[in-house]
């Protein structure tokens, strides 16, 4: 009977764990690798201005030539506006870094100089990420600040699953730190 008990009780943590965790979505298909040329440039670029590979793929699923030369904004407005090769959203950068804490969202445009200093935009990426935790980093990053008042959603458990796919092949090789390779994970547009 006790060892009944003891089955037992190893099943039911086996299903409240099996219950916590969220797969990823994505299937094998839906990621991968190729060539941009200057990649490897950037990538340098990046770790010399204080990035490490943690940012090289965040930046990596969030513009194909890590840079920010995208629309401005990313075509969003007020909170919602992203700046930065991380693009990064101004309801997070005015709530965690010191100098945009006394914006509003209506001053999002203080955010575009990202756009134009690495240094710069990769020390808020840093600035939020210690502020917030990555869990809720992120949430909020994925998806603002609804994201962060609920950052275990199977959309961003998967974001955060593609990105650390990401790292974990460009840690697997030195190269990969010089070269052009781009990783990639398809992860729907919200």
């Amino acid at each position: 009977m006790k060892l009944f008990k003891q089955i037992m009780m190893i099943a039911l943590i086996a299903a409240t764990v099996s219950q916590l965790l969220v797969p990823l979505t994505v299937s094998a298909t839906d990621r991968g690798s190729y060539q941009v040329s200057g990649l490897g440039a950037r990538k340098q670029e990046i770790l010399n201005a204080g990035g490490n590979t943690l940012d090289l793929a965040i930046a990596m699923l969030e513009t194909e030539t890590m840079q920010a030369n995208y629309t401005y904004g990313d075509g969003k407005t007020n909170d919602s506006a992203n700046f930065g090769i991380f693009k990064q959203n101004w309801y997070m950068l005015r709530n965690a870094v010191s100098q945009y804490q006394n914006c509003t969202a209506s001053q999002y445009s203080w955010g575009a100089v990202l756009n134009s200093n690495l240094s710069w935009d990769i020390q808020c990426l840093h600035t939020c990420q210690n502020y917030y935790g990555l869990t809720t980093w992120f949430g909020g990053h994925r998806n603002g600040e609804t994201g962060i008042n609920n950052p275990n959603t199977t959309d961003i458990n998967n974001y955060t699953n593609a990105i650390y796919w990401i790292k974990s092949q460009i840690d697997s090789n030195s190269n990969y730190l010089t070269d052009n390779t781009r990783f990639w994970v398809n992860v729907p547009a919200i």
